[in-house]
């Protein structure tokens, strides 16, 4: 039987998140989200494609889940509900500090001492990721913007998302992602294998080494996500691509007709503001997903009986 999928018309399930009114956030919030996100790769075993580093959507924020340490875990939250990051270890110890306007420069020395005080050492890399123009952790002092609304629309679209991607990823039996949070890029995505390995990425990607790319593009994939824009892309977007990108990609018909392949990102795009104005939000979202992923699956010659389920 199919995964039952609800009706969310109503916009106040999918709020307005136009880049201009938030940017100073949103810039700030990816940074903070990095120097998190940064603890967790130091000190998590290492997983196929980095998902060791990955964030993940709670109905609070985000976390990081558990994160072994000596033989402690520790986890380190957003709320934006009650706007504090939280950190709880497995000894009973929890500290919380305020999400408020403040540079990155002290969030960074705040959360890495409170982690000393709680007996975790850590050391990260402080240079941002996939970042033009980026400043060392510790000495950004130019990022310093909090604004509350803002950051928990944007939680409220991760939410709605994560719920819908989490359908999408239940319809396939091979090889498949968490529905995770990438701090690097700053979104919310989820992958699809056909098994089989990839030809070695050619690297190039703006602000990132190579050898990251090519380790997350070791094998065939088709992925999906959210991306809250930026740069020149000003509104919020789902998007879907393959790796490799089989023949005939871009021409694929897909849906729904809101969708169209974006030359300049090189990957299928569906407009959130499209969303928004649908009478079945849910069933838009999927339909994207779904038939970008054919759109993949079909021209690559995928294995498809032995991935999909068949009592979808």
């Amino acid at each position: 039987m199919a995964t039952p999928v609800h009706n969310t018309a109503s916009n106040s399930f999918w709020p307005s998140l136009p880049v201009t009114a938030w940017q100073d956030t949103y810039a700030t919030l990816h940074l903070w989200t990095q120097i998190v996100g940064k603890i967790r790769l130091a000190l998590a075993p290492k997983l196929n494609h980095w998902w060791h580093s990955t964030l993940y959507v709670t109905p609070r924020g985000l976390t990081t889940s558990a994160i072994p340490y000596q033989t402690r875990l520790f986890q380190i939250d957003f709320d934006f509900l009650d706007h504090n990051l939280r950190i709880e270890t497995s000894d009973r110890a929890t500290r919380n500090i305020p999400l408020v306007s403040r540079s990155v420069a002290d969030f960074h020395q705040e959360i890495i001492g409170t982690l000393r005080e709680l007996g975790i050492a850590v050391q990260i890399w402080t240079m941002p990721q996939e970042i033009a123009d980026p400043i060392r952790f510790e000495q950004d002092h130019q990022h310093a913007t909090y604004d509350p609304e803002y950051a928990q629309r944007l939680w409220q679209i991760l939410v709605q998302t994560h719920r819908v991607m989490t359908v999408f990823r239940s319809r396939f039996i091979g090889k498949a992602s968490p529905v995770h949070f990438f701090w690097g890029s700053f979104d919310l995505a989820v992958t699809r294998f056909s098994g089989r390995l990839a030809p070695e990425h050619p690297g190039g990607v703006p602000h990132m080494a190579d050898w990251v790319t090519r380790e997350a593009y070791s094998h065939e994939v088709s992925s999906c996500g959210f991306w809250p824009g930026g740069g020149t892309v000003a509104e919020p977007i789902f998007y879907a691509y393959a790796y490799p990108g089989p023949e005939g990609f871009r021409d694929y018909v897909i849906q729904p007709a809101e969708a169209f392949y974006s030359p300049d990102l090189q990957e299928f795009v569906l407009p959130y503001a499209a969303l928004q104005q649908a009478t079945d939000p849910d069933a838009m979202l999927l339909a994207f997903f779904q038939t970008t992923y054919e759109a993949a699956a079909d021209l690559a010659h995928w294995d498809r009986a032995a991935l999909e389920p068949t009592n979808q």
